[in-house]
């Protein structure tokens, strides 16, 4: 088994995993892969991850629409194929799932598929605010349920209190947390998250 590969899922869409995804990357030295992109109409991931100067590789399926996979196939007549789907057989690797862990790849599949062929371990992007406490008690029972291994979760502007209630309720490492992204450099935002 490789070392050090990780599936950066989220509790929901607009979390911060692309940002958590780019500060582990420069803080640990890992590359980056987003096997399933949605919304590169309107620029993608992989435009923020390479504007940072970190090794990317290119997804499986690149979808205009931001939409679930599912959906942007559909409109763009594109069949996602699960067993195409592919990321680098390399160590040091960061993928990041395409919204929250229960999304659809495709009729057949949801993104706990990709964890699991790959057999990462899934790091949960939480972002602070009403709602976090039971959204990420309820991706972690998904990831338990599907017998996926978690490394931890890493808090995205979330507040002690929130932190604490999840924490009280969950068997998981609290991984850190970032606050005020846009007032610090990605060195300090980084400075607090340990895996």
């Amino acid at each position: 088994m490789k070392e050090n590969r990780f599936f950066i899922t989220g509790t929901g869409t607009n979390v911060g995993k692309t940002l958590v995804s780019m500060l582990l990357c420069k803080k640990f030295g890992f590359k980056y892969c987003k096997p399933i992109q949605s919304g590169s109409a309107f620029g993608t991931d992989f435009d923020y991850i390479s504007s940072m100067g970190i090794e990317i590789f290119q997804p499986s399926y690149n979808l205009l629409a931001p939409l679930s996979p599912n959906i942007a196939a559909k409109y763009e007549k594109i069949d996602i194929d699960a067993q195409k789907i592919k990321i680098p057989d390399c160590e040091n690797l960061i993928v990041e799932g395409a919204g929250g862990i229960f999304v659809p790849i495709n009729n057949e599949f949801l993104m706990t598929y990709i964890p699991k062929k790959f057999n990462l371990e899934t790091i949960i992007v939480a972002k602070g605010g009403l709602g976090v406490i039971n959204s990420t008690l309820l991706t972690i029972a998904a990831l338990k349920a599907e017998k996926l291994p978690i490394r931890g979760v890493i808090f995205n502007c979330a507040s002690d209190d929130e932190i604490a209630s999840i924490m009280q309720f969950c068997d998981v490492k609290n991984l850190g947390r970032i606050d005020h992204i846009s007032c610090l450099n990605t060195d300090n935002i980084a400075h607090d998250i340990n895996l």
